[in-house]
């Protein structure tokens, strides 16, 4: 018996029951062909230790119609609802695990793979009816996949209806392009979370989703500034994603960190604007205005909110721009080099300007309502901080941001009592950067 690797490309969506009803009639305006739904079993394995997901791989087998098939989904790439990761398919007699049948070169070489093997046992399960369209998209050939069903870990259990779009062969701008032509209605999210995702979260009791802060920014030392801008997004993305997630999940203050994710991304654009032109993010920043101005109505909700046509378009814009590096067409000769220098330097000269900017807002105060004024341009900054940060430690960091903080939460819950030491305090907090003249 062969092993069979394959590297899947697909977008992931998370659909509500309407819009899984809307899907064939928005399909069939391209040529295609109709696979009926299928009851789908899936037994997701691993270890007590969770030896596995340590090894950043997925293994499963799924039954269909008395027909089994083990897969081992290994590290990959995943940002948005982007997901590639090579995985290899195995067709099997009996619904047990047999690890000898994948290729030895894809387990770490300190890998007891019988020990392994002796060691797995059920985590979860996923069950679900799948249909299928195969569509010809320009030169293109598309999977819709259609699972409807649900998760389940123990006594836990949570329903599934999911959007996939596989691409099968073709060019991956025809994945997206194809996407934000059939996805035009209201009910549909990007799936950062997998299903193995989902189920490992399960497994482990369904920990509530809080909110969490902006976390500080880290890149290798030797990333470009082209490789920071791209992973500033992908953290703002992934923050945003989060606070979603957590806000469809019954946190009401999850509210506030996908506004603040969305602030960040257009903070990182404005940072990175020497180099990407205001026009290559055009429509990026509409549509990070749009959700502003719709997260800034109080009867705004989650539901609404995060399963609007909106968000989905944004975030499938900014995932698509990330996976092509849609910046690039836009920059000139001048930018492109910039783009190739260090980030390190890069980020310690914007920092000083940060730190330089922070101190001009709040140098000179005349009315206590200057300090509500600029809330929003402090705010902005802090972000910058974090996103620009990532060089040095932590505690540096923090304690740097902590009297600005201070002031924020002052200016935010006690203005009446905000006194002048506060800012004071934030104006000679020393820097912990270089002033980037090396």
């Amino acid at each position: 018996m062969t092993e069979k690797m394959t590297v899947e490309i697909e977008l992931k969506f998370i659909a509500l029951p309407s819009a899984a009803q809307a899907l064939p009639a928005s399909l069939a305006q391209w040529p295609l062909q109709h696979t009926p739904a299928q009851a789908l079993s899936n037994i997701y394995y691993e270890t007590e230790q969770q030896t596995l997901r340590s090894y950043d791989m997925g293994l499963r087998i799924r039954g269909c119609d008395g027909n089994y098939e083990m897969t081992l989904k290994t590290a990959g790439s995943e940002f948005g609802g982007l997901h590639q990761r090579p995985e290899y398919n195995i067709p099997l007699d009996q619904p047990e695990p047999r690890l000898t049948l994948l290729p030895v070169q894809v387990w770490p070489p300190a890998c007891d793979l019988a020990a392994l093997q002796a060691a797995l046992q059920p985590l979860f399960s996923t069950d679900f009816r799948r249909e299928k369209w195969v569509v010809t998209y320009g030169a293109s050939q598309i999977e819709v996949a259609l699972d409807q069903g649900e998760i389940r870990a123990a006594e836990m259990c949570e329903a599934l209806h999911e959007i996939e779009l596989e691409l099968l062969s073709g060019e991956r701008a025809d994945l997206f392009a194809f996407a934000e032509q059939l996805l035009t209605f209201d009910g549909v999210r990007l799936g950062s979370l997998s299903k193995a995702a989902r189920g490992y979260r399960l497994a482990a009791g369904a920990p509530a989703m809080r909110t969490q802060a902006f976390a500080l920014l880290r890149l290798p030392a030797s990333a470009c500034v082209e490789q920071g801008f791209s992973a500033a997004l992908r953290h703002c993305l992934a923050h945003w994603q989060y606070h979603e997630e957590a806000w469809l999940r019954g946190d009401a203050a999850a509210r506030s960190g996908v506004q603040e994710a969305l602030a960040a991304l257009r903070q990182c654009l404005t940072l990175f604007g020497g180099m990407v032109p205001r026009k290559a993010s055009a429509a990026l920043r509409a549509g990070i205005g749009a959700l502003e101005s719709r997260l800034a109505q109080a009867e705004c909700s989650a539901q609404t909110f995060c399963y609007s046509h909106d968000a989905l378009a944004t975030q499938l814009a900014l995932t698509r721009w990330l996976a092509e590096s849609g910046w690039r067409p836009f920059v000139d000769a001048a930018g492109r080099d910039k783009l190739a220098g260090s980030f390190k330097r890069f980020a310690d000269i914007m920092l000083g300007r940060c730190g330089a900017e922070l101190k001009a807002l709040f140098a000179h105060i005349h009315h206590p309502q200057e300090y509500q004024d600029k809330r929003l341009r402090l705010q902005h900054q802090m972000l910058a901080v974090r996103l620009l940060g990532g060089a040095y430690e932590s505690e540096q960091v923090e304690a740097y941001l902590a009297p600005w903080l201070a002031l924020e939460q002052a200016i935010a819950h006690a203005p009446e009592a905000l006194s002048t030491g506060v800012c004071r305090q934030a104006l000679h907090q020393p820097a912990f950067w270089l002033n980037g003249a090396h």
